[in-house]
């Protein structure tokens, strides 16, 4: 690319009131900031809020899901009209993007979505991204849009992060903000309120999740709020508030990025110090090095990889599904080192 990739993502909480009803005010700010950030950088804003502004239009809304995608598909359209109409004042076009999990599982959707954002960011419309919540057959519960920011940073290789929260950032015990972060270890995640929002699925522990995963991919990671008293974008742009992350430093092909990018997935699959030499010297992953299997995963499903002290050390695309597995197999190769990214 030829301006680096920032992607920014608003929580449901972020931009909306506490009925749900888009702020105007923040979206306008948004509007100005991101434009100050349009000329040097490719852009991808990820929003929230769908199902808080159309929740109102549906009768005895309860949370179930079915009122949550119907909510979703009318407030979407509602949600995106005041961001075009804000964006448009600055001479800025906007673009819908309704992503599913398999635009990044399936490597061909996956290149062809990279296609179609390069080519909004050539005619310098910025890409709009959302779940789409009216057909995704995974429970919302289980996906926010932490997860998809995270998913187009990776496989995308922005080069910063910046997720909108209500907090304003990581809080410490004192509630006051945590200005930096070098890595997020147990001790970091210790830290985090387990309460979330009323209106958003996804709360500090999801933010810290998939910061750690970005992270990891040699991707800077800012939490921050963008209400005026808390900094707003550019300020966190500058690491003037919020939380910052470092980035690690990697070496990995595109594609292991995309690799890595689908290994947001809760199986994991345990192995001895023998195959994690093996996996070093980028060899395959065979069914004999497997201590323990976490979780269920289909053939070609990306999956963590972790050592015998549980540390995530690769992703890797499996060969066979896990029930296929057992000690009476012990040849059988689980991964091809080809489809295995080590970090």
């Amino acid at each position: 690319m030829s301006k680096p990739l920032l992607v920014i993502k608003f929580g449901t909480s972020s931009i909306t009131d506490a009925q749900g009803v888009p702020d105007e005010a923040v979206i306008e700010r948004i509007a100005h900031e991101m434009s100050t950030l349009h000329t040097n950088h490719n852009l991808v804003l990820v929003s929230s809020g769908a199902v808080g502004a159309g929740k109102s239009f549906i009768k005895n809304y309860d949370g179930r899901l079915s009122k949550r995608k119907a909510a979703a598909a009318i407030g979407n359209p509602l949600l995106i009209g005041k961001f075009q109409y804000y964006f448009e004042k600055k001479g800025i076009r906007l673009a819908q993007s309704l992503c599913e999990r398999r635009h990044f599982s399936k490597r061909e959707l996956f290149l062809q979505l990279k296609d179609t954002y390069q080519e909004l960011w050539d005619n310098e419309i910025i890409p709009v991204a959302n779940e789409n919540d009216v057909i995704s057959d995974r429970e919302l519960k289980f996906s926010d849009n932490d997860e998809l920011a995270t998913l187009i940073a990776v496989g995308f290789g922005a080069k910063l992060l910046m997720i909108a929260t209500e907090s304003g950032g990581l809080l410490d015990k004192e509630r006051q903000i945590v200005p930096k972060v070098k890595e997020i270890n147990e001790e970091v995640m210790g830290l985090v309120d387990t309460k979330k929002s009323s209106l958003g699925l996804g709360g500090m522990s999801s933010k810290l999740t998939f910061a750690k995963l970005a992270t990891r991919m040699g991707i800077g990671v800012t939490i921050f709020g963008i209400k005026t008293h808390q900094g707003g974008i550019l300020k966190a742009f500058d690491g003037k508030s919020g939380t910052t992350f470092d980035a690690s430093e990697v070496n990995l092909s595109s594609r292991n990025k995309w690799l890595a990018s689908g290994g947001l997935t809760t199986a994991k699959i345990k192995i001895d110090d023998g195959a994690v030499e093996a996996l070093k010297d980028r060899k395959s992953l065979l069914a004999v090095g497997i201590m323990r299997i976490s979780g269920r995963f289909d053939k070609g499903e990306v999956v963590e990889i972790v050592d015998a002290k549980n540390q995530v050390i690769a992703v890797a695309r499996t060969r066979k599904a896990s029930e296929e597995l057992s000690s009476e197999k012990q040849k059988m190769v689980v991964a091809h080192a080809d489809d295995i990214a080590i970090f």
